[in-house]
């Protein structure tokens, strides 16, 4: 699917393309995410979600086309400095278990040099956000939490440093369904407090309808369908049908 891409897009594919052990995992992808949208990535297992989504933070390289972050190709950005200008969720929240909730989502504020207080005040109000008591929670383990907790504390700590942008990968996929649907109120609510953009990937076609405020759903790689939720759901492509047909199923 080609379309033009606007140059003062948050993030931007251009003809972006990845190939290893001779399959092509991403083909000619044109995409674009502004301020305040959240993309979902929607697709069967080694469609490119994963990979397009570590394309944004520099992990992976295309072999052709760009990726650019606020105007900049990411690989013109030092990888350092990019990683930090960006959240980052993922299923096991990659949580530090040595460190206790406070130490985890003051780490990036205090890398950026952020004052001591500054960092104490940031992290009781995101966790407040994010529906956990900090005098009950901030001196905890990440082992002492139940694993909704734990993504509580995953999208705090994403969003500590104030980024523009968030990636997150099947982060609410390992919890109960009760919980996920919680946590994907949650994120609404956070995102739309805080104006910050996302990459969200997905396989669950409820979840991408929920949280998305636009859908990209890849198929072998090619961009299938880039649309909103509501235009999504009246998609004819053979691809997005047979999504749209899970609505009909059991829950997810």
């Amino acid at each position: 699917m080609d379309r033009a891409v606007s140059p003062d897009a948050l993030v931007a594919f251009r003809q972006v393309s990845y190939e290893r052990g001779g399959r092509r995992i991403l083909d000619r992808l044109n995409m674009e995410l502004r301020a305040g949208e959240t993309l979902v990535l929607l697709g069967r297992s080694g469609s490119g979600k994963t990979t397009a989504l570590k394309m944004v933070n520099g992990l992976l390289r295309p072999d052709t086309g760009e990726v650019s972050v606020e105007g900049k190709a990411t690989t013109e950005w030092d990888p350092i400095r990019l990683r930090r200008r960006i959240g980052y969720v993922i299923q096991e929240t990659g949580l530090f278990p040595h460190y206790t909730v406070a130490g985890n989502v003051g780490l990036v504020p205090g890398l950026e040099g952020w004052e001591k207080e500054a960092i104490e005040e940031r992290t009781r109000e995101l966790l407040r956000e994010v529906g956990l008591d900090p005098e009950v929670y901030a001196g905890r383990y990440p082992r002492e939490l139940s694993g909704g907790q734990r993504q509580r504390v995953g999208v705090a700590r994403a969003l500590a440093a104030r980024p523009a942008l968030m990636l997150l990968d099947e982060p609410f996929g390992a919890v109960d369904p009760i919980t996920r649907h919680e946590l994907q109120d949650q994120f609404v609510a956070l995102r739309e407090e805080t104006g910050t953009a996302a990459v969200f990937v997905t396989h669950d076609v409820r979840e991408a309808l929920r949280v998305g405020t636009k859908i990209g759903l890849l198929d072998q790689g090619r961009l299938a369908v880039l649309a909103a939720p509501e235009e999504f759901v009246r998609s004819t492509g053979e691809e997005a049908r047979a999504f749209l047909a899970c609505l009909d199923g059991a829950s997810g």
